[in-house]
Parts: C-alpha cells; structure tokens; sequence
C-alpha cells in the first residue's frame, strides 16, 4: 500500500508540474510576440506605416514572389484607371482575403482567381476570371459602381462587391494593404525588395515577355533604348510614377528574369535583394536622374 501511494503522489506531482509549465509557457507566449523566419523572397516597406504582417510596427509585410507580383498588377491597373489609393487598399484587402493574394485555379463552388469570382454570378468566363488583370479591373469596375464606397469602413466596401458570407473578414487585411499601396503607388523609394533565385526567362525572350507584361498592366508606356545591357528602358513623368516602375518591375522580377532595376540614384540587383544608393551605375545608361528606369534582365 505504502508503494502504490508514492506511485501517486509521484504521478500527481508529474501531473502539475506538467500543467504548471503548460500554463507558464502559454503566459510567456500571450506577453512575448515569437517571430518565426517566414522564408519569403520579397519584403515591402512603407517606412512609418502603422504595422507589419505580425504586428510589431515595423512597417513590413512579407511576401513569396507570386503575391507580391498579384499584387503589383492589381494596383498597376487600379492607378492606370486613376482609382483613389483608398480602392486599392480595398482591393488589396480583398484578394488578401479570398486568396491570400494567389491566383487559385478554383475555390467555393465555381469561384475563380485573386477575387474567387464566380462566372455563374456574371463575373465573366473562367478564362477571362482567372487572368489577374480582368479580374482586377471587373473589382474595380464593380467597387466604382458602389455609391459612397470612399466612406465606408475597407471591409464594408469589399462587401459591397463581394457579398460574402464572412462580411467583416476583410478588415483584418487593411494594415498590409496600406503599406502596400504605399509602396506600389510610388509614396516611398525602394519600398519593393525581392530575392530572386532562378531567372525564369533569359535574353530577348525576357524583354519580349516583360514589355508585353508592362503593356498589359499599364497600358500606353513609354519607353526608351537601352545601350550596353540586355533590357528594358521606362520614360517617366516625375519620381512617383518611376517608383510606381520600378517597385512594379521587382515584384515582378522572378516571373519576367529581372537582375537589375536602377532608377534615380538607387538600383535593386536579384543578387542581394536590396536597394542600395549607388554612384557608379555598372554599365547602365539610365540618363539624366529620375527621367527613366531601366531594368535589366539575365
């Protein structure tokens, strides 16, 4: 009898000791943010925006090529369409939402893309629905239509559009949809970094493949000829539509086998994955500060 109590009291005593330290480490991860590495290529900053994706303020959000990609088309075509930054932040927040910013091949029932689209609601064909551009434009075509959506609540005006059965979903996006529209809007200078580390496309065939990329996100562009280097010139009008370039080109970057984007005095090289002030621009003629952005492919 004496054995078998010691068993238990030796078993209790586990027992708490086992829920003391459950309790303790739950206390210490309730009061000690654990940042976990994230593993993504492509980091958006927007200086002093409020948050970043884990919340400590930093103003970061983080990213993997296709989403930050997604994301640059779908500003690209809210601005060329002079929306006002407050609907590509709905945008945003809502393809955050239905897709976590990827093009999904389907979803609920016969949902489709970036916005889960539904060709039987009248959104359009699956193939028109699945390509990011189409899909941007029927939201934003759509958003437009919502009387008094500028002042509506982001989650209020994506419900609107959307009629989701989650209607409030949608605000938990809005932090990271403003330090991205920031950023691809051109309000920040070398706010879009990305890692690339396999060009997908090469030589002639990239340019070829980013020009016809470029034309399509953004319409009538300008460009101009590249000397000593295999790539892509960009006239711009004023420093925030260079920028609006330039971050757009490195979100785009692993699709289109980008190396180098300079503009102004700072270049972005696949390399490091970083935007650096530079003096000596290695062989790219980008003209006089700020009149254009060159990129330069493998």
């Amino acid at each position: 009898m004496r054995a078998r109590r010691l068993i238990t009291v030796a078993a209790l005593a586990a027992v708490a000791v086992a829920v003391c330290a459950y309790v303790v480490i739950h206390q210490i991860g309730d009061n000690i943010p654990l940042r976990m590495p994230t593993g993504k290529a492509c980091v958006v900053n927007a200086g002093n925006a409020s948050v970043n994706a884990t919340g400590d303020g930093s103003g970061e959000v983080q990213l993997d090529a296709e989403q930050v990609a997604n994301a640059a088309t779908i500003t690209a075509v809210g601005l060329t369409r002079k929306v006002p930054q407050r609907g590509l932040v709905v945008a945003l927040a809502t393809a955050w939402q239905e897709s976590k910013l990827e093009n999904l091949t389907g979803g609920d029932r016969d949902s489709i893309g970036l916005f889960q689209q539904r060709p039987s609601q009248g959104w359009g064909k699956p193939e028109q629905i699945a390509d990011p551009r189409y899909a941007a434009n029927a939201f934003f075509t759509a958003l437009l239509k919502v009387k008094g959506w500028e002042k509506m609540r982001v989650t209020d005006a994506a419900q609107e559009v959307q009629r989701s059965a989650h209607p409030g979903a949608y605000e938990k996006w809005v932090d990271e949809s403003e330090i991205m529209v920031r950023a691809l809007s051109g309000d920040v200078t070398g706010a879009v970094a990305c890692s690339v580390s396999e060009a997908s496309s090469h030589g002639v065939e990239a340019v070829k493949s980013l020009g016809a990329s470029l034309k399509l996100d953004w319409g009538s562009i300008s460009t101009a000829d590249v000397t000593n280097v295999v790539g892509v010139a960009l006239k711009v009008r004023e420093q925030k539509s260079g920028w609006q370039y330039a971050h757009w080109l490195v979100a785009h970057a692993q699709e289109h086998g980008v190396k180098r984007v300079v503009y102004a005095d700072m270049q972005w090289t696949a390399s490091s994955g970083a935007w650096a002030h530079v003096t000596e621009r290695g062989g790219i003629d980008a003209g006089p500060a700020g009149e254009r952005v060159v990129a330069e492919v493998y």
